[in-house]
């Protein structure tokens, strides 16, 4: 059984949050902003033209997946050590099982898309220096031709297919919220901790 799944023997478990901890919340939301704002700047940078303006926005957009990689791997770190809240109880098999598909697929692309990127600079021959100060080791040998025609249509499309399931990611907890009224969006909305569900 997921950890996410309800208990069917809830008096004897112990008392489940019905919201995640405050660490949590904010490494989801700082994250989402973080992959929002990657996106968007990697969407801008490819159709300037070369100039101080094009370097310094991809440092900006290369900083921001250097950032991501490091969130993401905290979150996965603080998920293994802390259940995450109850679901709502009136979700179908195939909900649960679309939920468990997408986040596993998310968290996949979390890890994916920044490491491609760390891939096509180091094999591109540009190093990747962290907010212009922590120079990062090549990722990859030095290989321009396999850099351009695998590891740049790599990082490309993985980035759109990240966008992809973020947006069917925020369209499920808008029906959730507005349609299906479950309470699913609270999981992991800033606020205070309540209640505990046992």
């Amino acid at each position: 059984m997921s950890a996410d799944t309800p208990s069917p023997h809830s008096s004897s478990a112990k008392p489940r949050a019905l919201r995640y901890d405050g660490f949590a919340i904010a490494l989801h939301w700082l994250l989402a902003a973080l992959i929002v704002g990657a996106l968007g700047v990697g969407l801008y940078m490819t159709g300037l033209p070369f100039s101080p303006l094009r370097l310094k926005v991809y440092s900006w957009h290369k900083w921001a997946g250097v950032t991501i990689l490091a969130l993401s791997a905290l979150r996965l770190l603080w998920r293994a050590g802390h259940r995450p809240p109850t679901l709502p109880p009136s979700m179908s098999r195939l909900q649960l099982a679309s939920y468990r598909i997408s986040h596993t697929l998310m968290y996949l692309l979390f890890f994916a898309v920044p490491l491609s990127g760390w891939a096509y600079s180091s094999a591109m021959g540009m190093p990747v220096a962290w907010f212009g100060v922590l120079v990062l080791p090549d990722f990859m040998p030095l290989d321009r031709v396999f850099a351009e025609a695998a590891l740049q249509p790599l990082h490309k499309y993985s980035a759109f297919l990240l966008g992809g399931v973020t947006l069917l990611h925020v369209a499920a907890v808008c029906k959730h919220h507005w349609i299906d009224r479950d309470g699913l969006m609270q999981r992991m909305w800033p606020g205070p901790r309540k209640e505990t569900a046992r």
